[in-house]
């Protein structure tokens, strides 16, 4: 996994450098680092746990501005476009997330180069602006691109935040998802999750012949590419924690596979196979185990295997169907689903398969709980009459419902713990599509995808 080159100072640090140093907006160091600061100046911060509506924030994002107009293999047409791209990811970014009310660059003036340290502020002023996004993009001799970010605020005219970041031109679109998350970590006080990846299940052909295939995207859907070929169906696929790999089930000549997949070398593992149905591999915090369901002479259970491959460890041994299998964040515990009361109710249990006990008593069914990266939450799906997505307590208690239509299952968190993805079958055609929603219950969204879309696995921050 290629990592972004970043060096972070403290404030006092910053201070105490050359002026010339200061600026983002100069010619990058000679060893093409980028200064990054992160100052302990008061902006807006808040919090999500009372899960309220947010007011809108209005921000301007404008081009970036270059130096000069270089040619890059990031594009064909220099890094003047290149500079308004970026602030095109950026501001569709904070547009899709609910919270801001963001102007592309499209609909703004273009800032010169010399501006991007030094904003013309009643030019925002005048646009009512709130917050103003202001960036540059560089070529450097060796081929990277140096993309600095600033985040103003415009009534007070004071900078909150800046960070830099040289790539490789392949990854200019990465760099666009750290200025987002920068920003949206310095308004919202939250973490990030833009520059995350997710995995799912594309789906073509008729509804009795499906052609599941693995597939992976940015959060924002860009860099689509699939992993399988579609000649063996895929199924639930998760990113491993240091996310260069995947666990997926694979089934080849209709046996059961777990596998891991290698992002960086393409190469697959196979970790466990049986004749026996198998279901929903699902990894350890630290990356050291996968858990699995295995149906044995009509009894499901839980195990645990080393996610190298070797002896698996069961984990359940109550009469009835024990599936899935989330680990709380700190590995401690285990959620699971099972039907042992009668019906597929929400389970708990320690990470060694001790202290088994229910959490779900409000009625209906209650299937595929994921636990919050956060911890504070657990997502799952709940039956009754229609399939919708919920939250609640990990003690079981505060369920709240965040989707109301026909048939939305199986939940996956971003890497913040804010919004919650899912996958939605439409009554009828039984057409099959990735949705999120925040955790207020709004801000429903739709995620583009090449084909029918199934089983999202939401990845961890990027490194």
């Amino acid at each position: 996994m290629k990592k972004l080159t970043i060096l972070l100072l403290s404030a006092a640090a910053f201070h105490a450098m050359p002026a010339m140093a200061q600026d983002l907006g100069q010619a990058p160091p000679p060893d093409g680092t980028v200064e990054t600061l992160e100052e302990e100046t008061s902006g807006l911060s808040g919090s999500v746990t009372d899960d309220t509506a947010w007011q809108d924030l209005s921000i301007v994002i404008p081009g970036f501005a270059t130096d000069r107009n270089a040619d890059t293999a990031a594009n064909a047409s220099g890094t003047a476009a290149l500079g308004k791209e970026i602030a095109r990811v950026v501001f569709n970014d904070l547009r899709n997330n609910g919270l801001f009310e963001p102007v592309g660059p499209d609909a703004l003036p273009q800032p010169s180069y010399s501006q991007i340290t030094a904003p013309s502020w009643p030019v925002w002023g005048n646009r009512n602006a709130q917050m103003l996004i202001q960036g540059y993009v560089q070529a450097g001799a060796d081929g990277r691109l140096t993309v600095g970010c600033y985040l103003y605020d415009v009534a007070l005219q004071d900078e909150l935040a800046r960070a830099g970041w040289v790539v490789q031109p392949g990854d200019w679109r990465r760099a666009a998802h750290k200025c987002a998350d920068l920003v949206y970590g310095r308004l919202s006080g939250e973490d990030p999750f833009f520059d995350s990846r997710i995995a799912y299940i594309a789906e073509t052909g008729p509804k009795d012949n499906r052609t599941k295939r693995l597939a992976i995207m940015d959060s924002d859907g860009a860099n689509h590419r699939f992993i399988t070929t579609g000649r063996s169906t895929a199924l639930t696929p998760r990113y491993s924690p240091d996310y260069r790999q995947l666990t997926y089930l694979s089934y080849v000549d209709g046996n059961p596979r777990i596998y891991v997949y290698d992002i960086g070398t393409g190469r697959q593992t196979l970790v466990t196979e049986s004749a026996n149905p198998t279901f929903a591999p699902r990894w350890s915090p630290d990356g050291r185990f996968i858990l699995y369901s295995m149906a044995v002479n009509g009894n499901t259970d839980i195990y645990r295997v080393p996610a190298t491959g070797g002896t698996s460890t069961r984990l359940t041994d109550t009469p009835g169907i024990d599936i899935g299998g989330s680990y709380s964040p700190d590995g401690s515990r285990i959620v699971f689903e099972s039907d042992r009361s009668g019906s597929q109710q929400i389970y708990v249990m320690n990470a060694d398969g001790s202290g088994q006990r229910r959490l779900s008593f409000f009625g209906g069914r209650a299937a595929t709980p994921e636990w919050s990266p956060r911890g504070d939450q657990i997502a799952f799906t709940h039956i009754g009459g229609n399939f919708r997505i919920a939250v609640m307590n990990p003690d079981g208690k505060n369920i709240r419902y965040l989707t109301n239509s026909w048939q939305d299952e199986a939940p996956t968190w971003a890497p913040n713990g804010r919004i919650v993805q899912f996958f939605r079958t439409e009554r009828g055609s039984g057409d099959t599509a990735l949705w999120q929603v925040d955790l207020t219950g709004t801000n429903e969204r739709r995620l583009a995808t090449p084909a029918d879309a199934s089983d999202p696995s939401w990845g961890p921050i990027l490194p």
